[in-house]
């Protein structure tokens, strides 16, 4: 590294201390007034700010500037347009104006509407975010824009977010004044997602049809060793791994991302990177942009990053965690329970909207990290249960109890560890213990997430979260609204009590891995939404419309174009899944099984030739055997291949994505279950691609 950390970190950001710099102090101030408020930016301003940002981008050697924005792809677009504009006789001058920063125009007729727009309906806009700061990659200013249809339907998932942030700030708002805060004038929610993900040779890589076109393996046995020694986890790092994370690091802290920890995770070639909370649309912008570099620098390394949820069978996939907390523009985080949370009347209300929150909308919860990737990892004791419950640790729970019963809740005493090694300097344990099992828990000061996929956008689950607590602090307002300052802690109490009773339902300290908790939850009356197309159809419900739609999160119509577009998505995926593995049986599998099944053959009929009473007792069992393995796969291809063709014929996008998942992922699994069999008969020299040990071993 050249450079200290200080010097490179956030080099490539137009962020505050640039615009404080370049900016006349009066454009300066009322650009922050934007993104403080929310409050409208006029063109003048915007004018100033375009040339600032300009000059700052071609001083850092941009030529070009794009609206870049996240479509309902899962993935970010963008379109690029040089600063160059002609003058005449040959020459041209670096241009770029307010309208131009402000607003774009690209063809929106090829990204995923839900019939929100016709087909020949085209045009669509990008507008820009300017709360969330614009940076240069490769040589291109990207300005962080929201997308919407010409009749301005949301077609992202940047515009909601937003929505959902200005609705919990309005009701988190008037709680606080209510709770005597009057110095309050915003609040904020952040975000930290922890990133997991798989690093692989690129060689071996490009030799996998099912990781190129599905980002998982669709075949593959065990290798001898997989995680159970349980030594990769925060394990000493590879050479070639650790030069990937240095390199990462630096490209992350030149866009601003605070990248702060990195380990090994539990899986063999399985790491995870974890940033310093932002605010939320910041951190989900920076999100996305992590798992872009991700896989650009390890290109770089000959390595490839998968973000698929679960690309290996057998051993664990790849989630995303997300620390979520809400904090006051005086800097307070409502979520931190001060050493004495049961005297804490603002954390209480603060608290409660969130277990009310989650309790009243798990459905959405659950909808929101709902994939066909994900849907590998939930419930399968790597990751959270599909159920979805809350985590609060044994002091939080006390205090809750307390206020239920009207018990005094003393103070907790720090309680010094004790190790047995008097060398070791002391230290105190926390009040609670990390449940690694819960969807959603309590960690300290805010909550942690642990349902989303690795691929996952955060925003999804963002607006989710964003907009049902808002709810739960709207209704609490309802309730306190009329009662005198004199008398409100009184009315808190009596709030958080009747609060407790009708949602402690959600909350549940102990293992969610276990049967028991199943059948436990089963009668609390709590979701246990197995699959993707069995969640999706509750976010379209009466009661989920009528939460977003009274908060102007989403309108009806948006709600039901997502609905379309993500079952949609959930049929391609599987479809492209079963298209793929029908290619590798074919042309891959079935012609090495059957190779090898030829040699052993004419390895018998050699020996015979040689001398007929020769023993080929084993050859001819294993030819058996491996015979009798691939008249399995054949027939179970057969049947996958007719499967396939029934569900392109469907219409429905309940029912087709409900036989996607019942019967095709059904046909895959048979030919997966013989084929993986097989796998471990057929001699290195033939398998037609590398296999588990190959890819997970050899980095």
């Amino acid at each position: 590294m050249s450079k200290s950390i200080p010097e490179i970190y956030g080099s490539l950001v137009f962020n505050d201390k640039i615009m404080r710099d370049k900016l006349p102090k009066d454009v300066y101030k009322a650009l922050r007034k934007t993104i403080e408020n929310n409050t409208h930016l006029e063109l003048d301003v915007a004018n100033s700010v375009a040339v600032a940002m300009k000059e700052w981008a071609v001083e850092h050697g941009a030529t070009h500037y794009t609206h870049w924005f996240q479509p309902m792809t899962g993935f970010t677009a963008e379109k690029h347009d040089s600063f160059i504009s002609p003058v005449g006789d040959g020459q041209v001058i670096m241009d770029f104006s307010g309208k131009e920063l402000v607003k774009g125009e690209p063809d929106a007729s090829s990204f995923p509407s839900g019939g929100l727009r016709a087909t020949f309906e085209a045009r669509g806009y990008t507008a820009w975010d300017p709360t969330s700061p614009a940076f240069i990659k490769d040589g291109t200013l990207y300005i962080p824009t929201a997308f919407c249809s010409y009749s301005g339907e949301a077609l992202d998932k940047k515009t909601p977010l937003l929505r959902s942030m200005e609705a919990l700030n309005k009701e988190a708002v008037k709680i606080l004044h209510l709770l005597g805060k009057d110095d309050v004038t915003s609040v904020s929610t952040t975000v930290g997602p922890e990133q997991e993900y798989f690093l692989i040779d690129k060689e071996m890589y490009k030799e996998r049809k099912d990781l190129i076109f599905t980002g998982r393996t669709l075949l593959g046995a065990m290798p001898p060793k997989g995680q159970e020694m349980e030594d990769h986890y925060f394990g000493s790092l590879k050479p070639r791994v650790a030069a990937y994370m240095h390199d990462l690091d630096e490209e992350l802290w030149k866009l601003g991302i605070p990248a702060k920890t990195k380990h090994n995770e539990v899986a063999p070639a399985q790491h995870e990177l974890a940033p310093i909370f932002d605010t939320t649309n910041v951190a989900v912008d920076h999100n996305q942009l992590t798992m872009e570099m991700m896989k650009k620098v390890a290109d770089k390394h000959d390595l490839v990053c998968l973000l698929h949820e679960k690309p290996f069978d057998g051993i664990n996939g790849s989630g995303k965690h997300n620390n979520w907390s809400m904090i006051t523009n005086t800097g307070v985080n409502l979520l931190d329970p001060g050493k004495t949370p049961a005297e804490n009347t603002q954390f209480l209300v603060f608290l409660m909207a969130v277990i009310k929150a989650v309790d009243d909308y798990a459905d959405l919860m659950r909808i929101s990290v709902a994939s066909a990737g994900n849907d590998h990892r939930l419930g399968a004791n790597e990751a959270p249960p599909a159920i979805v419950s809350i985590f609060l640790g044994e002091e939080l729970d006390a205090v809750m109890k307390s206020i239920e019963n009207d018990t005094y809740f003393g103070k907790q005493q720090k309680v010094q560890m004790e190790i047995g090694a008097s060398v070791i300097p002391h230290f105190t344990k926390d009040n609670t213990d990390r449940n690694r099992t819960s969807p959603f828990a309590f960690t300290g000061n805010k909550f942690e997430f642990r349902m989303l996929g690795s691929s996952i956008s955060v925003a999804g689950p963002n607006v989710v979260l964003n907009t049902a607590v808002a709810e739960a602090l709207a209704q609490f307002y309802e309730e306190l609204k009329s009662s005198p300052a004199e008398s409100m802690d009184a009315a808190v109490h009596e709030l958080v009590k009747r609060a407790i009773v009708k949602h402690k339902k959600v909350i549940f300290n102990g293992n969610g891995y276990t049967d028991a908790w199943v059948e436990e939850a089963k009668e609390r009356g709590l979701y246990n939404l197995k699959s993707t197309p069995e969640a999706l159809p509750y976010f379209i419900s009466d009661k989920n419309i009528a939460l977003f739609t009274s908060h102007h999160v989403f309108t009806k119509g948006e709600m039901e174009s997502r609905y379309e577009i993500l079952m949609e998505d959930y049929s391609k995926t599987i479809h492209i899944e079963a298209k793929t593995l029908q290619d590798m049986i074919r042309r891959q599998f079935l012609p090495a099984l059957m190779s090898y099944i030829d040699e052993i053959t004419c390895s018998v009929s050699g020996k015979k030739a040689v001398l007929a009473s020769l023993p080929c007792t084993a050859e001819e069992k294993l030819i058996t055997k491996l015979s009798g393995y691939y008249e399995t796969i054949y027939a179970a291809e057969e049947k996958l291949e007719a499967d396939t063709a029934t569900a392109e014929g469907m219409s429905d996008v309940k029912d087709t994505a409900m036989f996607y998942h019942d019967t095709i992922l059904a046909d895959m699994a048979a030919i997966r279950e013989t084929a993986d069999l097989a796998e471990t008969y057929i001699p290195k020299d033939l398998m037609p691609y590398p296999d588990y040990a190959d890819l997970l071993f050899y980095v």
